[in-house]
């Protein structure tokens, strides 16, 4: 379907539905379309704006949806650590040493840690994992919130 802005012999505006271009044509050689106001046969297509869709629109509008559907993930994710979780605070690289080397019960835990506290436990095999939409607490350096469940 194809919306023609079409206009009368009396300036009257007004809107038409064809199947097609060819449509328009054929019924417009035939006499077949007048003007609703006035009922006129001397009917022409007004200059239209086209209707161009931008190229980055749906792009755009994808993009968002990744970007909310992410945030909610995220959101969840750090909901299930708090959840259940126990929360060792800046104690986090020694406890997740103490459940990777069985000096302690197995569980998941979730604190803070220095960039090299994490790379320090990554290199000694201790599964860590950033905690996604950490915020920080205190003025001090920045820590990098992490949690850690030992795999079976």
């Amino acid at each position: 379907m194809i919306k023609y802005c079409l206009i009368c012999d009396d300036d009257h505006e007004f809107e038409g539905w064809f199947r097609d271009s060819a449509d328009y044509d054929f019924q417009s050689e035939k006499g077949l379309i007048d003007c609703p106001s006035c009922g006129s046969e001397e009917v022409r297509k007004a200059v239209m704006a086209p209707a161009v869709a931008r190229r980055d629109g749906p792009r755009t509008a994808r993009l968002a949806a990744i970007h909310k559907d992410l945030a909610s993930a995220v959101a969840r994710a750090r909901d299930y650590v708090e959840k259940n979780f126990d929360y060792v605070g800046d104690k986090f690289p020694e406890e997740a040493r103490k459940i990777h080397y069985g000096e302690t019960e197995e569980r998941g835990i979730y604190g803070e840690a220095s960039g090299e506290d994490v790379k320090a436990l990554v290199e000694e095999g201790v599964q860590v994992a950033p905690l996604p939409g950490a915020k920080p607490d205190k003025a001090e350096a920045p820590k990098t919130p992490g949690a850690t469940k030992k795999l079976n």
